[in-house]
């Protein structure tokens, strides 16, 4: 008789299993199975819609969990050189130059520091039914209630509306709090049709109360919506997170550009956009400038979209699970839109190192705060070609191999001209040159990111010039005496870079080479 009972538990157990899965996608059941423990609240959440006989809810319950995949709130800290955490707090400092000083103050004693990942949780291993139905009850709400809304297909919905996060964030729930607080935007908006008008709306509000602080530069773990309601103030990623809850809580289709690294000036940079009723996307600052007024000026050599879908093109999604990839560009749901902002040219390429081995891919860098770093990928074919596609031009460029984590050179660094050619720099010792040199570089911090200008040497301070030869090769030391410096034998033809020797927490000195003419060109 027990035997029997067990049995017949056992079989129910079964049925009612193979019941919950049938007809559930199988990249659904993937997650669901990766769930463990937290496995019955997806359950719970697709049987709300299933039960009910909502197809459509049904259909984007399957979106946020076939796509959770990847989704995590990753926190960091920062810590020193021997991965030891230093308990440093940016908002320990009144402003970013005091904060910069003490950074450089620590790096003197324990060498370079850097943001160390303590803590990842999947949302899959956390999120609660209740969350998800409270998220897609109310995205649904605006799609079908507010007429700026009403044109987007199900499809857009789901990238621009529907997803119940934007980054790396802590998850939390924050639909109720601005469809509260912008209860009035129907009242008040007078085209009802144009989500730009609408997003121009909530932007000035947010802009009120809400502003960039480069202190958070070192605030690594993307904060969450109860840290920017409290503290009123983050870095670029932090606008863009709260414009996107703000705007997708009322109806609004936002998203987030971003480029992973200037190329003629330190730092990266996110942004928004905002798709309009014609179907064109219009970007904007979120907490800053409006859709029509925001400006980016610097070069860009590429930009991405942040989608929650995964892309299958992806290189997070293509690469093997053993292979490194360069941050930034190492993410599941992104999609190339720098067509979109620049004139762009594919690079083909033969490398010019030998490929180290079980090495499938090549990156292609810009120089960034002392360092190249990898802003695009290619595959290597069996004849060491890669193709690069859509970049932009009139760039300095260098080809590179991830070994280690590290950048490795993978041939020769090169000028992307505006006509799309490759001039390769390279050092020609036998004809040498003489550098008088007045001015180097310096970082400016405005309009929620970095920028550069030309600033004249300093009396009384040392500056060293390097040259590329696939290293930075030092030409010597001098000292600025109130007159131009002269470097003699200067290898002709090369990249070269001109630093001031006092250190700093990154190197904003941008890197430049020298025309037929004697005049010097900042990249």
């Amino acid at each position: 008789m027990k035997t029997f009972i067990v049995l017949f538990f056992l079989s129910l157990l079964v049925t009612s299993c193979a019941d919950i899965n049938r007809g559930i996608p199988e990249d659904v059941i993937e997650i669901m199975e990766k769930a463990g423990d937290n496995r019955k609240e997806l359950e719970k959440f697709i049987n709300n819609y299933a039960s009910a006989g909502d197809e459509e809810k049904l259909k984007a319950a399957y979106f946020l969990i076939a796509n959770m995949k990847d989704k995590t709130y990753a926190g960091f800290e920062v810590s020193d050189s021997n991965n030891n955490i230093i308990g440093f707090s940016t908002l320990n400092y009144s402003d970013y130059n005091s904060m910069t000083r003490a950074w450089d103050s620590i790096v003197e004693f324990r060498g370079k520091l850097h943001q160390q990942r303590v803590e990842l949780i999947y949302d899959y291993e956390i999120i609660s039914a209740d969350y998800l139905i409270n998220n897609i009850d109310k995205a649904f709400y605006a799609w079908k209630n507010y007429s700026w809304a009403k044109n987007l297909n199900f499809k857009e919905f789901c990238e621009y509306i529907l997803p119940y996060r934007s980054t790396n964030e802590p998850l939390e729930e924050w639909r109720d709090y601005f469809i509260d607080k912008y209860s009035w935007l129907n009242d008040s908006v007078v085209n009802k049709n144009d989500p730009v008008e609408v997003c121009k709306w909530i932007n000035n509000d947010i802009r009120s109360w809400f502003s960039f602080d480069p202190r958070f530069y070192e605030h690594a773990t993307d904060l969450g919506f109860t840290d920017m309601v409290e503290m009123k103030m983050g870095r670029c990623e932090d606008m863009t997170n709260l414009a996107i809850y703000a705007m997708r809580a009322n109806g609004v289709p936002v998203m987030s550009d971003f480029t992973p690294y200037w190329a003629k000036s330190g730092n990266n940079h996110a942004w928004n956009a905002v798709l309009g009723a014609d179907g064109k996307i219009v970007i904007f600052m979120g907490g800053g400038a409006n859709p029509g007024e925001y400006k980016l000026n610097q070069a860009k050599a590429k930009v991405y979209r942040k989608t929650f879908s995964l892309q299958p093109g992806s290189l997070a999604e293509i690469k093997k699970e053993w292979e490194k990839a360069p941050p930034y560009i190492n993410r599941n749901g992104l999609v190339d839109v720098t067509r979109d902002y620049v004139p762009v040219s594919d690079v083909e390429l033969q490398l010019g190192a030998e490929i180290p081995d079980s090495t499938r891919f090549a990156y292609i860098c810009v120089f960034n705060t002392g360092e190249w770093k990898a802003i695009h990928w290619s595959f290597i074919d069996d004849k060491g070609n890669v193709r690069y596609t859509d970049m932009g031009t009139d760039i300095a460029y260098l080809p590179a191999f991830f070994i280690n984590e590290e950048i490795v050179p993978a041939g020769d660094q090169f000028i992307l001209t505006q006509e799309g050619e490759i001039k390769t720099n390279r050092p020609d010792t036998i004809n040498r040159i003489e550098l008088k040199l007045i001015s180097t570089t310096r970082k400016v911090t405005k309009e929620t990111t970095d920028f550069v200008e030309k600033v004249f040497l300093k009396e009384g301070e040392n500056y060293e010039l390097f040259y590329w030869d696939n290293k930075w090769i030092s030409l010597g030391e001098e000292e600025a005496m109130g007159k131009p410096l002269v470097f003699s034998d200067v290898p002709s033809g090369a990249m070269y870079w001109l630093i001031n020797t006092t250190p700093t927490k990154d190197r904003p000195e941008r890197i430049f080479t020298v025309n037929q003419e004697g005049n010097i060109i900042w990249w």
